[in-house]
């Protein structure tokens, strides 16, 4: 679903960092404010780094953008890379939850694939720095990029699996399989939010379904 950048071997760390705590681990929130608040810093982390990137945002940038003192930040974080890596971590759970949400109680893995595919599109086009973030987690945080995708497939494979078994799609390698529909997704993505398409989502899923459901073959 992410266009990849070229790996960078100098990701340097702000002057900001060099002076931070150094907890071990990051306090979790207690109460539904502290929630809030946490979840805010990652908003607007999200917000920032998507647009600055990562080596030109700073904890002041996203502290500003979340409207709360510096110090607060440090309650919840310990560097902006663990921001970073806890966000990308973030909307993969989100997109997760979003496309189980759409395809819930639908019974046949084809229709299925047409609602997950158009839940993952309007999550992408109200989410559109999410493709600059998970393309920077390839050198800023690989484990975080790797766990991004191992984690979606396995889930894709494990669908796709069922539905074999089930009857309701043709045998085949479900790797493999899981990895191309997940293509499929992540360049539909990135022609509507990344290179600006002007096509609705719904054109697109339909053109895609088409695809998956037929094939090319005359």
């Amino acid at each position: 679903m992410f266009q990849e950048f070229g790996r960078n071997e100098d990701v340097r760390k702000p002057a900001e960092e060099a002076d931070m705590p150094t907890k071990a681990a990051v306090n979790q929130p207690k109460t539904a404010r502290g929630e809030a608040t946490r979840r805010a810093i990652l908003a607007a982390a999200e917000k920032v780094i998507g647009a600055k990137g990562y080596n030109d945002a700073s904890i002041g940038h996203i502290t500003s953008e979340a409207g709360v003192a510096q110090g607060t930040f440090y309650i919840y974080f310990t560097t902006k890379e663990q921001v970073f890596s806890e966000l990308v971590l973030e909307m993969g759970r989100l997109v997760r939850h979003t496309i189980a949400e759409a395809t819930q109680g639908i019974g046949n893995r084809l229709e299925a694939e047409k609602a997950g595919l158009y839940a993952f599109l309007d999550f992408v086009q109200a989410h559109p720095d999410l493709y600059r973030i998970v393309q920077e987690a390839l050198f800023v945080d690989p484990a975080a990029y790797e766990e991004y995708y191992t984690t979606f497939a396995a889930g894709y494979r494990s669908g796709l699996e069922a539905a074999e078994a089930a009857g309701q799609i043709s045998k085949g390698d479900s790797e493999t399989r899981a990895w191309a529909l997940m293509g499929i997704a992540r360049s539909l993505g990135e022609q509507l939010v990344v290179f600006k398409s002007d096509k609705p989502i719904p054109e697109l899923v339909a053109s895609a379904y088409d695809l998956i459901e037929n094939g090319i073959k005359p």
